[in-house]
């Protein structure tokens, strides 16, 4: 089987390059491809630098998802990071794209980092009920210190690449294309002497910061003091300025593997996967591109549609004719729409409790809070609801699929009649749900009680946790 990661030198500077498409997630081949070619890379006589790149659209976006609920697989990623903070000749980490979780960390252990304009990075474990646990809570505050650690950690929110620069997480932004190109570039300075490597770990531990911890965590205790991992990453990152960086690592490692063990990592764990692929129609062949459509009647839905018209190629009207394709109406518009046209209703949850009399091929509910959708299936066919979806998902417009009747309108009813414990309601009602087959996946159920009701994420949404109490087990 051919590694994901290969070796080649250029004149005197070794080139690693991963090659794990999409995204060149750290799988168990591109972790055990990283130490092989780094090895390689230290035992080449002719290689006096090594660059790290990779190929594609992004450096690494992070853990591989497919490994995720699995027993690890050696190496694992903080040994990985540890055999690459010891090479015996310095690496330059080349990032574009993305650089994201275990992805920076790897760059973190790297002797030197640049970036191409338009890099994002950052440690969003926090959003899964994680920490960063492969030394990102122990190395980011040495270069960064504690307060941009507390920062970037306890909100997983992402940097640019002018905002790493000026944190130091990234050496210098080079104006070039090609990671490679500036990985090249960046190790031929290293070699003539204007820039000087540097490990991570052996730097001095980043200054106490008492004041931005007691902040932070006051922060989390008003905003979120239900969730688990925030805390944890705190915890870990006061720990870098206490002592070596062997002892941070001890600790975030614990700190670690007691959020694995919460339960809030398995709940937001599954609104992850939830929303992987919430618009895909099962059975759905070949969908047709939806490129024209008339916006009928008046919606603030429309305003948002039209502002991604263009750079998703698609062309909206006022009024339907002999070209277009699918008419969204407004609730209370007595409209026309072409019998060769879809004519999609829109609908509120309130408005979509019951679909029957509904004259409409689909019915788009939404809240009165925004955020995701949901479009539903009564006399479409799975081809036809897939070309809808796709639109809206290229209007970037959130939509979860169903068919028959409004998931969303049922939990939001259920939560409406009994206010005093709406997530009860809503767990209740999603059994249902689920035995109604309304539903083309039961995670589906939980998504938009997530994302348009919000029903708390970290317990992964109702009909996983109706489920789990069904089988005895607490949150």
């Amino acid at each position: 089987m051919t590694s994901p990661v290969a070796y080649q030198r250029h004149d005197d500077i070794g080139v690693i390059a991963i090659d794990n498409p999409p995204v060149n997630a750290l799988g168990q081949a591109v972790r055990q491809g990283l130490v092989e070619a780094v090895t390689r890379g230290n035992e080449d006589p002719q290689a006096r630098v090594l660059v790290l790149v990779a190929h594609g659209r992004t450096f690494i976006a992070g853990a591989d998802i497919r490994e995720f609920g699995k027993p690890p697989q050696a190496p694992i990623l903080p040994e990985v990071i540890a055999f690459l903070e010891t090479s015996a000749k310095p690496i330059v980490a080349a990032l574009h794209g993305t650089a994201l979780g275990g992805g920076l960390e790897v760059a973190l252990g790297c002797q030197l980092r640049v970036a191409l304009p338009g890099t994002k990075v950052g440690l969003p474990e926090v959003k899964l009920g994680l920490l960063p646990g492969a030394g990102g809570t122990q190395r980011l505050p040495r270069l960064a210190g504690i307060e941009a650690a507390l920062d970037l950690i306890t909100s997983g929110r992402f940097a640019d690449a002018d905002e790493a620069l000026a944190l130091g997480i990234v050496d210098a932004v080079l104006d070039v294309d090609d990671p490679l190109e500036a990985g090249l570039a960046a190790a031929r300075d290293v070699l003539d002497g204007r820039r000087t490597p540097r490990v991570t770990g052996e730097l001095p531990p980043p200054a106490a910061a008492p004041e931005a911890i007691a902040r932070y965590r006051a922060k989390l205790e008003a905003e979120v003091p239900q969730l688990f991992s925030p805390f944890r990453c705190i915890e870990a990152i006061a720990v870098s300025s206490e002592g070596s960086l062997a002892e941070g690592l001890r600790r975030e490692r614990e700190l670690f593997l007691e959020c694995m063990e919460s339960p809030q990592r398995a709940g937001l764990i599954h609104a992850f996967f939830a929303a992987r692929a919430p618009h895909k129609v099962p059975d759905a062949g070949e969908a047709l591109t939806l490129t024209r459509l008339a916006l009928l009647g008046e919606h603030p839905l429309f305003a948002h549609l039209q502002s991604k018209a263009e750079r998703a190629n698609i062309e909206f009207t006022a009024r339907s004719d002999d070209n277009t394709q699918a008419c969204l109406v407004a609730a209370g518009v007595d409209a026309t729409c072409p019998t060769h046209c879809l004519r999609i209703a829109l609908l509120s949850v309130e408005t979509a409790v019951d679909l029957e009399s509904i004259d409409a091929d689909l019915a788009l509910v939404v809240s009165a809070e925004g955020g995701m959708a949901e479009l539903v299936a009564l006399r479409a066919d799975a081809n036809q609801q897939q070309a809808a979806a796709n639109a809206l998902k290229s209007l970037r417009q959130a939509v979860v699929v169903s068919r028959e009747g409004s998931l969303l309108a049922a939990l939001h009813k259920a939560a409406r009649d009994d206010d005093a414990n709406p997530h009860a309601a809503m767990e209740a009602a999603s059994l249902m749900l689920a035995e109604r087959g309304w539903a083309y996946r039961a995670s589906d159920i939980d998504l938009l009680a997530i994302e348009a009701l919000g029903y708390p994420r970290h317990l992964g949404g109702p009909h996983r946790q109706a489920t789990l109490a069904m089988d005895g087990k607490h949150r």
